[in-house]
């Protein structure tokens, strides 16, 4: 049986700042990087065999 979700924690002072100022300007990410995310999610979808 799996164990229940804790609830997350709340933020407060100075690290809500950061993680806020961390979420609203989010590193640039490469074209080689985009392009290797790509790949291995095609490579994942083929492989999967999902029957809804």
């Amino acid at each position: 049986m799996a164990r229940p979700i804790k609830e997350t924690p709340e933020l407060f002072g100075k690290d809500a700042e950061r993680f806020e100022k961390m979420i609203s300007n989010p590193n640039p990410v490469s074209k080689d990087e985009k392009e290797r995310a790509r790949k291995a999610y095609e490579v994942m979808k083929s492989i999967s065999n999902f029957q809804w």
